[in-house]
């Protein structure tokens, strides 16, 4: 029995889909740890992403991920460090959000989530078989109380675990950021630490994908609930951390770095340039179109566009019709030189008059200004996505939250 443990808090960005991308990342975190690292924890469903949703039930794709875990685990044999594995996996005809515990050449153990969550964002019910209470995983001499995600959220997993022997908690996850999430993560965490008196690693999924974005915000809690380690919030973070065991068998996290979460405006900035730089590079898009009026809404896009991808990436288009002011196009163009972003001019002019005309016969002296106005946006809608077309770039809304509310 070891009485030192080195744990590696893996908060990586994983894509949904991209298996071999997600397991060559598995390989280079694996290949590049510390020599004395005992076991490397990566966050829930590392290997396929989440959330995969109709992907499990493709075969194929299930029969790919089996492949794959094997190998990883035939690779481990020979090597000091474990891996905890987060996978969907099949097993006697049912589908299981799963996470395995790899070394040594095989598959040690598998854990299968009790708790799917069926609410928001969640679709799990329907994807995968609800797993029995997990026990405790030998490692070591020691036992490990491995939770995946929504297990952590309610007493009876951890309860079991603390009953059956465990020593130490380990929860992975794929939890999605919202305003409140991490206080609320912590108040849960705290909650299973003061259930069992045994501390808790929390390894969380950061990036975009598709419509979610995970903070990440990796953390680890002592026996009394004070936090000792937080990995960086919104960004890949490899977190190595230290345990010792003391004679009355508690084990103890020598005091890491505890990075700052972001709150207010700052964290919801993080996040909406989280999800636009993972959409933009995960779907290969070569950059994006952005609508410059001269006005706040569409230079906070542009502003948010070169933060998340850099200016090189970002392509504003000025499209200035009979009614734009001077000081609109200055304002645009003073900010396309501050970004150093590419600006290009193109007028509205004509495509509006072509328009009228064509709906010349339809209009009356009581047809509403608005009428003429819609013509105008839809007419620069045309031109991005011309331009969109044209180059592969993505165009993104300047669209407000009053606009979006109603269908612009």
């Amino acid at each position: 029995m070891t009485q030192t443990l080195h744990i590696t808090l893996a908060q990586v960005n994983p894509i949904v889909g991209g298996l071999g991308h997600n397991l060559d990342l598995i390989r280079r975190i694996r290949d590049s740890a510390p020599a004395n690292t005992d076991l490397i924890v990566f966050p829930e469903m590392a290997v396929c992403g989440y959330p995969p949703e109709d992907l499990v039930l493709k075969p194929a794709f299930l029969g790919q991920i089996a492949r794959s875990v094997r190998k990883l685990a035939k690779e481990s044999e020979g090597k000091r460090a474990h891996m905890i594995v987060p996978t969907p996996w099949m097993s006697r005809g049912k589908i299981y959000n799963a996470a395995h515990v790899i070394g040594g050449g095989r598959i040690i153990a598998t854990v299968r989530k009790r708790h799917l969550p069926n609410y928001g964002v969640f679709d799990e019910q329907r994807l995968f078989a609800r797993g029995p209470l997990p026990a405790p995983i030998e490692f070591n001499g020691h036992k490990l109380g491995l939770m995946i995600c929504e297990d952590m959220w309610y007493p009876d997993v951890a309860a079991h675990l603390k009953a059956k022997g465990a020593d130490l908690l380990i929860s992975v996850n794929a939890s999605p950021y919202e305003i409140t999430k991490n206080a609320v993560r912590l108040e849960k965490a705290r909650a299973r630490v003061a259930d069992t008196n045994l501390p808790l690693v929390y390894v969380n999924q950061t990036g975009g994908q598709d419509e979610l974005v995970f903070d990440g915000a990796s953390f680890v809690l002592n026996e009394m609930g004070a936090l000792v380690a937080q990995a960086e919030e919104f960004a890949e973070d490899i977190h190595h951390t230290v345990w010792s065991k003391t004679a009355s068998g508690h084990w103890l996290c020598a005091d890491g770095e505890v990075k700052p979460v972001h709150t207010g405006p700052a964290a919801i900035y993080k996040a909406v340039m989280t999800g636009l730089r993972d959409y933009v590079t995960k779907n290969g898009f070569p950059g994006v179109l952005i609508g410059l009026s001269g006005g706040i809404d569409s230079a906070l896009t542009a502003a948010l566009a070169v933060d998340a991808l850099g200016a090189d990436a970002v392509h504003g288009v000025m499209m200035p019709s009979k009614y734009t002011s001077q000081e609109s196009l200055d304002d645009a163009e003073a900010l396309a030189k501050n970004l150093g972003i590419t600006l290009d001019n193109i007028s509205i002019e004509s495509a509006v008059a072509a328009f009228e005309n064509e709906l010349k016969p339809h209009f009356t002296s009581h047809t509403p200004g608005i009428v003429h106005e819609n013509v105008q946006p839809r007419c620069r809608g045309l031109i991005l996505m011309a331009l969109s077309n044209a180059s592969g770039k993505m165009v993104l809304s300047t669209g407000n939250k009053s606009e979006v509310a109603v269908g612009y």
